[in-house]
């Protein structure tokens, strides 16, 4: 059965440098629409007995195909051990805006671990897609998808929400949220129905931290580590400046007319 990615062009590069690996990886590009294989080219049958119509094989060191994977993939399973992986990637990191997400996938395929851009990047959607097609287990270390609270970088993304927030205010706001501060949830517009789906999936409640309101104007920002505000309107004058640098601001999608 194949799944849905988590990301809007479904480029999916599944590396892998040893033969079982190759075997595992064609599982995942049967599983994976728009995956493929990678392998050496001493590992050509291997490669092409596994995805028969998907697959490419390099010359060289894996090192060097680096660039161009983070080039022309969203997304990046490796099938090669963890630290091998860092290693592989360090020299190539920009930032978590536009790096792709990377996955490691051990040989066996008990464990699936986003290494890579886990939230923006999808890593972590990725490893979930990983645990439901192969029965692996995700191994997540992102502080709100351990506790399965609110992921303040993905809210309303599966709903095509966009959001607007410097760097540090999406630090900031996300701090609070996992450190258990007040953190108010204004939502003016845009489907409630988000929690459920939310970051792969929430089975909680929303957490206690977060304060619902149905207005801006109705919170005292001062009472607020971080305001999260759902709306499609410009930001008010009289409070712009109370909320300078621990506002993240979601735009859903605009319902047109019929």
């Amino acid at each position: 059965m194949t799944q849905h990615l988590p990301f809007p062009n479904n480029k999916v590069a599944v590396v892998s440098i040893t033969r079982h690996g190759i075997a595992l990886a064609g599982k995942v590009v049967a599983a994976l629409p728009g995956a493929t294989l990678f392998a050496p080219e001493k590992f050509h049958s291997e490669a092409e007995a596994a995805a028969p119509s998907a697959f490419a094989c390099f010359t060289g060191k894996t090192g060097d195909q680096i660039p161009a994977l983070f080039a022309a993939f969203d997304g990046i399973i490796c099938i090669v051990s963890l630290g091998a992986v860092v290693r592989l990637i360090a020299p190539h990191l920009k930032n978590k805006e536009t790096d792709p997400g990377i996955v490691v996938l051990d040989e066996a395929g008990r464990y699936a671990i986003p290494v890579l851009s886990g939230h923006l990047g999808g890593a972590n959607a990725l490893a979930g897609l990983l645990s439901r097609t192969l029965g692996a287990q995700q191994v997540l270390t992102t502080a709100s998808d351990a506790r399965e609270t609110l992921a303040v970088d993905l809210l309303g993304r599966e709903l095509g929400w966009t959001f607007e927030a410097s760097h540090d205010e999406i630090v900031r706001a996300s701090a609070a949220v996992v450190n258990d501060e007040p953190v108010a949830l204004v939502q003016e517009t845009g489907s409630t129905d988000w929690w459920v789906r939310h970051a792969n999936g929430r089975s909680g409640s929303l957490p206690a931290n977060l304060h619902r309101f149905d207005r801006l104007e109705d919170i005292d920002p001062d009472a607020f580590g971080a305001v999260l505000w759902v709306s499609h309107r410009s930001l008010p004058d009289t409070l712009a400046a109370r909320l300078s640098g621990k506002k993240v601001i979601y735009r859903p999608q605009a319902v047109s007319a019929q």
